[in-house]
């Protein structure tokens, strides 16, 4: 690259605009597998509830702590990495040990083994995402980031869009049919030996889905060239020279910016991990709904609003910038605030599930307007040789308080609001004996006793997510605050501040 060229960077960014667009839809592609991979199992929850005999406690540290622990531990390190080398093989890497790992989900035993294959997906995800927004940075001129970033923060809820689909509907699948239809295209032999009768259709989805991003890893390495870091910054501020993790965490440790940031992203995925967890069993326990249908009719079109509030709030921050510079941070406040009451109807009040679902779109757009806020803030406010490990540092601190706590604290609040309406019901000496497995799909054939247990292990999760969606208003106070600071902690400032 030419040194004249280099010096429009800052205007132009890194490559042609056709080029730029494709880097930029591979990594929301593989952001958006990152986010199949890892909420497919909140798609089949209830069948692996079901067939492990699980409780909500167990379930929500299932999807929480272990998967949130190591991907705390390993991002920091991927980071490092990712800081230093290649970003781009970096990410491949990971790709194919995430998607290899949930593959094998499928193949889980028990409990421990889905636990521990649970860990190497956490593993492989830790490195995605912190290389990847620092791409972006170098590919894409500060103008275009806010917007930029938001289409990349669009896997997320894209990626829970295709779990859903596909997720759902391979589960739907008997096994029995599942390796009829293998015979009948001639690939049984390729899985001689296996007892389809016995094998649950949640089984069949973590293969399928998992396996096929071991080749689009590599089409990824084979496509996206590596940008000189710093490329799209301002005249002169571009270097190719990496910053170590205690030189970044130094850097960004005196901004109350980032730690506003930060925590209101927490906080914002305690809720949100908490209630994606659970979303399913709702549908099937509240309002009797199976597997497959919870999954295409509601769960597809919600992450598809969730994807819309990602993209309209990059959208909306990139019209606003130039007037507002610190949009990017007291929007989300605001968008949060507004879904609080949305959620709460939703999951209590709502008298049927067609109003309750209205209630839970609005709700899911205004909630996952934050996505791209939280990478824009944590990469605006670090120069561009810290960025993967500002990124980092964020996610670990997500991924501890959302993805650690949040799940766990929804299954435990559920586990105990069900226990005391059993016991309010005089039916505590019963409760050894419940299996969660006879509520579904059993309509009213159950006797007094089962049909108090079933009402009470639905209006648990009820409880526990509508306590949830309270904590809504701890995120929105942070990004308030984060706004209050952005434009002075920003590492680049082009033009003086018009707004706030």
């Amino acid at each position: 690259m030419s040194d004249s060229a280099a010096a429009q960077g800052h205007v132009t960014g890194y490559g042609t605009k056709p080029y730029r667009t494709y880097v930029l839809l591979a990594l929301t592609f593989i952001y958006t597998l990152n986010f199949i991979d890892r909420t497919l199992i909140t798609v089949v929850a209830q069948p692996i509830i079901n067939e492990l005999g699980l409780s909500d406690s167990q379930f929500g540290f299932l999807y929480g702590p272990p998967f949130a622990i190591f991907y705390a531990l390993m991002g920091i390190p991927l980071a490092m990495w990712a800081d230093r080398a290649n970003r781009v093989f970096v990410i491949t890497v990971c790709v194919i040990v995430w998607s290899l790992m949930t593959a094998f989900c499928g193949f889980a035993v028990s409990f421990l083994w889905l636990v521990i294959f649970r860990i190497g997906v956490a593993i492989g995800e830790a490195g995605g995402t912190p290389p990847a927004n620092s791409i972006i940075t170098d590919y894409f001129p500060m103008k275009s980031r806010a917007n930029a970033i938001g289409i990349y923060s669009m896997g997320v809820t894209l990626g829970a869009v295709l779990a859903q689909v596909f997720g759902g509907t391979i589960a739907g699948i008997d096994g029995a049919e599942f390796g009829a239809w293998l015979n009948s295209i001639g690939l049984e032999f390729l899985f001689g030996g296996l007892d389809w009768e016995n094998i649950g259709g949640w089984r069949i989805a973590f293969v399928i889905v998992g396996a096929p991003g071991i080749l689009i890893g590599l089409i990824l390495w084979l496509t996206v060239r590596e940008p000189p870091r710093g490329y799209s910054e301002l005249p002169g501020s571009h270097s190719d020279t990496k910053a170590g993790f205690l030189e970044g965490f130094k850097e960004i440790s005196s901004k109350p910016t980032f730690w506003w940031g930060a925590f209101g992203a927490a906080f914002v995925a305690f809720v949100g991990y908490g209630i994606q967890g659970f979303q399913a069993p709702f549908l099937q326990r509240v309002y009797d709904i199976g597997v497959r249908e919870a999954a295409i009719n509601y769960g597809a079109p919600l992450s598809l609003a969730a994807a819309v509030g990602t993209f309209l709030g990059g959208f909306i921050s990139e019209k606003l910038e130039s007037k507002y510079h610190s949009v990017v941070a007291w929007l989300p406040a605001v968008n949060l605030t507004i879904a609080i009451p949305l959620y709460v109807f939703s999951f209590y009040f709502a008298p049927s599930i067609q109003i309750a679902f209205i209630g839970w779109i609005l709700a899911a757009v205004f909630h996952y307007s934050y996505l791209g806020a939280q990478y824009s803030i944590a990469t605006s406010i670090a120069s561009p040789r810290s960025r993967a490990t500002s990124v980092a540092i964020l996610l670990l601190m997500v991924s501890l308080i959302g993805n650690g706590i949040g799940p766990l604290a929804v299954g435990m609040l559920s586990d105990f609001f069900m226990s005391s309406q059993i016991a309010a019901a005089g039916l505590s000496d019963l409760a050894s004996e419940f299996n969660p497995a006879v509520c579904a799909g059993a309509g009213t054939d159950l006797d007094a006793n089962a049909t108090a247990f079933c009402q009470a292990y639905a209006d648990g999760l009820k409880l526990s997510m509508t306590a949830t969606a309270l904590l809504f208003s701890i995120a929105a106070f942070c990004f308030f605050m984060a706004g209050k600071t952005f434009y002075k902690d920003r590492w680049s400032k082009a033009e003086p501040p018009i707004g706030v």
